[in-house]
């Protein structure tokens, strides 16, 4: 059998095609909570491509970085716990590969993985601290013409919105735009910053790993469609796809579980806080800093099981509907922002990446055929991860690391029933 190999060239630092401005910069209240300097990893798969792939994508990235010069600085940390950006200039790692095969033989890097999740991202030096980068770019090349960008970068820095955001300016400059659709703002001093809540007392908090199994589940458009018809019939309101993905995913997983009908069962997701921050920036479409406040819900065990779908898509846009009202508490110094990240197995938090603007990044050859989440290593928290399907297949795929190996099969079961 032939073994599928890629060649990496040496890590290069990719400097912003002219001069950019220096000094510190601030993160926000908000950048400060979303996960430290956790780097998300991903891999985003295009199909079709040519000769001169990575130079261009390369010098796209330098002329992104004029406008977006901040990503191409560091991470300092002067005082513990407040994190900041030196904007050195000195520009992101990229690494350019080739594979000895083709896209197709390996499945187009659907999971399982068939060539290690190493091989397909950025490798930088050793001496290199990975807490203060903020972006590594691998562009992988294959022997159909097709490629791969593998990604890692820091979420301090911006979230999945504003990511998403950026990867569009450099496929913009990779096609030739002469300017970006949409100017990038930082202004993360605009932020308000909670009042300071009370200290609480006590030891810090633990947590107890969990032996969660990595699933892959596509929920079917037509299944999708079907709840929303019979949630309109039944309530003569509208549900979004997030809200329908996420009572089946709800149910499903606590009939999997199978909990005491008491027990406490939390679900929480990040909500965008851009539209409530008009007049706080110049320019909500253009901020790409972290801009997300999580809600959710909390019920029995048993009210769970026994709602209809109908009834915990209602519970969901109820907890919706929250989000102005506590996210105004939590800037007066009120609710907790972690209320529904609880590491117990009762907890479920889920995150819709569907959405973020990913799948429409076009460097010149078309959208990718894919984007995939990487991180595998949490193993203290229930999640999931909602993406598009690889095309031409319509509907949500889900990235599941949230039941117990021994649970694995019952869950699975269940969501097939919408596949």
């Amino acid at each position: 059998m032939k073994s599928h190999k890629i060649t990496k060239s040496a890590a290069v630092r990719v400097l912003p095609s002219s001069n950019t401005p220096s000094g510190i910069l601030p993160f926000s209240s908000i950048d400060r909570c979303a996960g430290g300097t956790v780097l998300i990893d991903t891999i985003h798969v295009f199909t079709y491509g040519s000769v001169e792939v990575a130079p261009r994508i390369r010098d796209a990235f330098a002329k992104a970085l004029v406008y977006y010069y901040p990503i191409a600085g560091k991470i300092i940390e002067k005082n513990p716990g407040e994190p900041e950006i030196d904007c050195t200039g000195e520009g992101i790692w990229f690494v350019e590969a080739k594979a000895n095969c083709s896209l197709e033989e390996v499945n187009f890097l659907e999971m399982p993985l068939t060539i290690p999740k190493e091989q397909l991202l950025p490798q930088p030096p050793p001496q290199t601290k990975f807490q203060y980068e903020i972006l590594l770019v691998q562009v992988t090349e294959y022997t159909c013409g097709g490629f791969t960008v593998g990604i890692s970068s820091s979420h301090l820095v911006y979230d999945g919105v504003g990511h998403a955001q950026f990867m569009n300016a450099v496929a913009e400059m990779a096609r030739g735009l002469p300017k970006l659709t949409v100017e990038p703002v930082w202004c993360r001093e605009n932020i308000p910053v909670p009042a300071k809540a009370p200290a609480h007392g006590g030891p810090p908090p633990s947590f107890t790993p969990f032996n969660f199994t990595t699933s892959i589940v596509d929920i079917s458009g037509g299944s999708i469609n079907r709840i929303k018809d019979l949630y309109m019939a039944e309530t003569g309101q509208r549900s979004s796809t997030f809200e329908v993905v996420t009572a089946i995913l709800l149910k499903c997983r606590v009939r999997a579980i199978d909990l005491a009908p008491e027990a406490e069962i939390r679900l929480g997701f990040l909500a965008n806080t851009r539209h409530l921050l008009h007049g706080v920036l110049p320019s909500v479409e253009g901020y790409y800093g972290n801009c997300a406040y999580p809600i959710g819900i909390t019920k029995s065990s048993e009210e769970i099981n026994d709602a209809s779908l109908v009834e915990v898509i209602s519970f969901i846009q109820g907890a919706k509907k929250t989000l102005s009202s506590k996210f105004e508490d939590w800037i007066n110094g009120g609710t907790e922002a972690n209320q529904y990240m609880s590491s117990d197995y009762g907890t479920l938090v889920v995150s819709d990446w569907s959405k973020m603007g990913l799948n429409e990044v076009d460097f010149g050859w078309g959208p990718p055929r894919s984007v995939m989440p990487l991180n595998d290593n949490v193993d203290f928290i229930a999640s999931a991860i909602y993406l598009k399907p690889p095309l031409p297949k319509i509907g949500i795929r889900l990235v599941l690391r949230c039941v117990k190996e021994e649970r694995s099969a019952v869950f699975c079961a269940e969501l097939s029933k919408f596949a």
